[in-house]
């Protein structure tokens, strides 16, 4: 039987328990329910614990879809740079977005300091073409001047050479409020004590005397306010989000413990993620294998061979790892948005949606829960801050979009190739 984590996922190999929950059952009433049991839906969760009662429907397992299978990096900011979004909407709202993101970094680190889940830090951003070493220049002086933000580091290529073990970089900038954790070990230490009902697939919602009802295959919760988080993986329940969020699968390889040549590479046991539009990104692990993202599909379904289309761009970036055993492969299914910001909002009344994090959703989400939450009892700053993201929908309507999608982001994949 296929892992519900996903075959070969390392993730679930290693994170310890993972007790099973049972599926929903019967009419329940709670003041909040939350589907999904990702961190965004378990941020939700562990926001309202004490506040009000809560119940959260998961489809599947705890963490098994985008939170447990992603990369672990922790990228702070929005997943759009600060120089971005002062275009984007303005510098008011662009520092409200800062201070957000900031916040979100501090609710982090009281997770992790709680949470045993393998937390590193450091992140590292390295540039995969000559050039670009002035904006590097340009965005580390806006953060400390600016924003009072001084993690930011540049680092010239000799150095990063040094660093990462390879020579196919050039420069870059090293985050030190960054890093990496073990998101499924994260996962399952945010579920603790929650009331979760896996197995449990919402199907549809609807508005009953006053009250939203929630159904799924054996039961149905009877509600004030619901929280949709399931990412990419979100179905009719959406509403208007559908049309702003398109799922895209993603791939993951671990190597074999690499023994001495671990001590090579990475030297201060960072995340690295580099800047092509199909990002490579990889860290090493506690025990000194190469956890390796890399490449991406755009249809239903994985490849048949995950382990060798992630490495032949591990091999590029590490040539003299080209054979090395790769023990685990496997893949995920993340949420994008036009704008690459996440859609966040209130879809009807009384019921709210995240989703469309965009591969920057290990740090962000659980805390945009926390703001679901907080909205869901009326203090909806966060929530209103988030709506006014541009996240526009997918150009093509129902029919069109997802060729017209598929064809755009298959021309930025080509151009990493060139």
């Amino acid at each position: 039987m296929s892992s519900p984590y996903g075959q070969g996922n390392w993730y679930a190999v290693t994170a310890g328990e993972a007790p099973e929950r049972p599926p929903l059952e019967g009419d329940v009433s709670a003041d909040v329910c939350v589907v999904g049991a990702g961190f965004t839906g378990l941020g939700a969760a562990m926001a309202l614990a004490g506040r009000a009662s809560v119940v959260v429907l998961e489809a599947g397992r705890v963490g098994c879809a985008a939170t447990g299978r992603n990369g672990g990096q922790v990228h702070t900011g929005q997943r759009r740079d600060q120089a971005w979004l002062e275009k984007a909407v303005g510098r008011d709202d662009a520092m409200a977005l800062w201070r957000l993101a900031e916040d979100a970094r501090a609710h982090f680190k009281t997770l992790t300091d709680t949470i045993d889940c393998d937390w590193r830090p450091g992140m590292i951003h390295a540039r995969h073409k000559r050039g670009g070493e002035a904006e590097d220049v340009a965005y580390a002086e806006l953060m400390a001047g600016r924003y009072g933000y001084d993690q930011l580091a540049l680092i010239d290529e000799t150095d990063l050479a040094a660093e990462l073990g390879t020579d196919v970089y050039h420069g870059g900038l090293i985050d030190r409020g960054g890093g990496h954790v073990h998101p499924l070990k994260l996962a399952l230490g945010m579920a603790r004590g929650l009331t979760v009902h896996e197995n449990t697939r919402a199907q549809t919602w609807r508005r009953e005397g006053g009250k939203i009802v929630v159904e799924t295959a054996a039961g149905r919760v009877t509600c004030d306010q619901l929280i949709l988080s399931g990412d990419g993986l979100l179905n009719g329940m959406a509403g208007k989000a559908r049309a702003r969020v398109m799922p895209i699968n993603n791939f993951i390889a671990v190597t074999a413990p690499l023994g001495e040549v671990a001590d090579t590479i990475i030297r201060s046991s960072a995340a690295v993620s580099d800047s092509r539009f199909v990002v490579n990104y990889f860290r090493k692990t506690p025990d000194g294998r190469l956890l390796f993202g890399g490449g991406e599909n755009y249809r239903p379904g994985f490849p048949s061979d995950i382990a060798g289309m992630v490495r032949k761009n591990l091999a590029k970036v590490y040539p003299r790892l080209a054979e090395v055993p790769i023990t685990h492969a496997w893949g995920g299914t993340l949420g994008i948005t036009m704008s690459r910001m996440p859609f966040v909002g209130e879809i009807a009344p009384g019921v709210r949606v995240a989703s469309g994090y965009s591969g920057q959703g290990v740090m962000l989400a659980p805390y945009v829960g926390k703001l679901l939450a907080d909205a869901a009892l009326g203090e909806t700053a966060g929530v209103e801050l988030l709506s006014r993201l541009p996240t526009p929908p997918f150009p093509g309507g129902r029919l069109l979009r997802w060729p017209l999608t598929v064809a755009g982001l298959s021309w930025y994949a080509l151009r990493d190739r060139l």
